[in-house]
């Protein structure tokens, strides 16, 4: 079986065109097991009862920020190995700095192609 049929993937963002734009580009990559929230919290909730491989979170969310998520995740046990890509619009390179020093795996700079992400996960799990 190859990574892709085996990996399970959570996209967490709070606007609809951009986790649909990332649920079709996983699907364009053959990534059948994907699931997807609107904000940290539900992730959160969603991850204690089914666990993934990876969270592919945006930055800019309401209520718990992409990096306030990537810092809850690694804080907790079960979760703390867990991969993590942060898709962020923003030009600051503190939040990158910030996402390196949390333990995010990588990021990845909006807009982005389907390939661009797929060379982002692909440096995380290895070839898909």
């Amino acid at each position: 079986m190859s990574t892709k049929d085996m990996l399970r993937v959570l996209v967490v963002d709070d606007m609809s065109t951009s986790r649909g734009l990332i649920i079709q580009a996983l699907e364009w990559m053959g990534i059948g097991s994907i699931d997807h929230c609107a904000d940290g919290q539900t992730a959160l909730r969603k991850l204690s009862t089914a666990p993934v491989h990876m969270v592919i979170s945006d930055y800019n969310m309401p209520g718990m920020d992409g990096l306030k998520l990537l810092e809850t995740l690694r804080g907790h046990g079960p979760t703390q190995r867990m991969g993590f890509i942060l898709i962020t619009g923003t030009t600051d390179a503190s939040v990158i700095e910030r996402g390196k020093q949390l333990g995010m795996n990588n990021f990845l700079k909006k807009p982005f192609s389907p390939t661009a992400l797929k060379s982002c996960i692909e440096r995380v799990v290895g070839p898909l």
